[in-house]
């Protein structure tokens, strides 16, 4: 059995946020946004607790001090997915990409979840408390947070965080990408769309965990000049980008779990086309393929 303490931090909720999840010392991983909320991060250190354990058959206990997760989790999200991640009360479920994440996650698992209180002296959740903490203290200064060793022989890259959040709660993304609140849970199009702009941000290109989440493990981009570049050398070479405007052209699905997204920018004289193939793979949508080409 595999026992871990998972647990989130937010430094004025919504603000400065981080997760993270703890075995022992020489296997834990952490992770966080500059602008996220508590919930989030108790959300995703579960998350890639799981992901990241995917390849092993061993029953896994988690601590957490989030009574919110373990009924998430245990409880509700079961009905929230009959009900199309929507709650008993109508409303959209909050974090539904990472609650969608959660639910494929679990399938086929044998996971015991374990309350305990919070600040207790329980040696594995301080352990994660403290971790989470430290992730959010980074972004709160302008650093990368210490990603950890992660689980052993695990391949897995931080998922993405939530994009499309509504209700109170705001999203990685919101405000900082123009992507407004809206009464709906978002289309997946509208979700590949808001990814997307992500991609183009200085705050994702300054966060080598943010930006390896949103691509996909065997990205490929030829660019206007014809070169190949590997999702390796684009983590070697992203730069600040500055703003960029982004014209959605269209947003096609070629099949259940893959979308076609075309885009224009414009910019030094010259308009551009871009079209971008994006994967849903283990309930989370990467960016695997990227095309440029300059419009005559």
């Amino acid at each position: 059995m595999i026992i871990a303490a998972a647990d989130g931090s937010a430094l004025g909720n919504p603000g400065p946020a981080g997760w993270a999840w703890y075995v022992d010392d020489d296997c834990w991983a952490s992770g966080g946004w500059p602008h996220g909320t508590n919930n989030m991060g108790e959300l995703m250190a579960v998350l890639d607790l799981l992901q990241q354990t995917a390849h092993l058959d061993d029953e896994l206990r988690v601590y957490c001090d989030s009574t919110y997760v373990i009924n998430t989790v245990t409880k509700w999200m079961a009905g929230w997915k009959r009900r199309g991640w929507r709650k008993g009360d109508g409303k959209p479920v909050m974090n539904v990409e990472l609650v969608k994440g959660l639910d494929a996650a679990m399938q086929g698992r044998r996971v015991d979840f374990v309350w305990v209180k919070g600040h207790a002296g329980h040696p594995l959740n301080e352990a994660a408390d403290r971790l989470a903490n430290a992730a959010a203290v980074a972004f709160r200064e302008g650093r990368s947070p210490e990603p950890g060793p992660g689980m052993p022989d695990s391949t897995v890259a931080h998922p993405a965080a939530s994009v499309g959040q509504v209700e109170a709660e705001p999203d990685l993304f919101t405000g900082a990408l123009g992507v407004e609140e809206t009464a709906a849970t978002p289309t997946d199009e509208e979700h590949v769309v808001a990814m997307e702009r992500a991609l183009l941000t200085d705050e994702v290109r300054a966060d080598p965990a943010a930006l390896a989440a949103l691509l996909h493990p065997d990205w490929r981009e030829v660019g206007r000049s014809g070169r190949l570049r590997t999702r390796e050398e684009l983590l070697d070479e992203a730069a600040p980008v500055g703003r960029v405007d982004v014209e959605v052209l269209s947003a096609d699905r070629l099949r259940d779990d893959t979308i076609l997204l075309l885009w224009r920018t414009a910019g030094d004289g010259r308009s551009t086309v871009h079209s971008t193939v994006w994967v849903r793979t283990g309930g989370r949508w990467q960016a695997r393929f990227h095309q440029e080409t300059d419009e005559a």
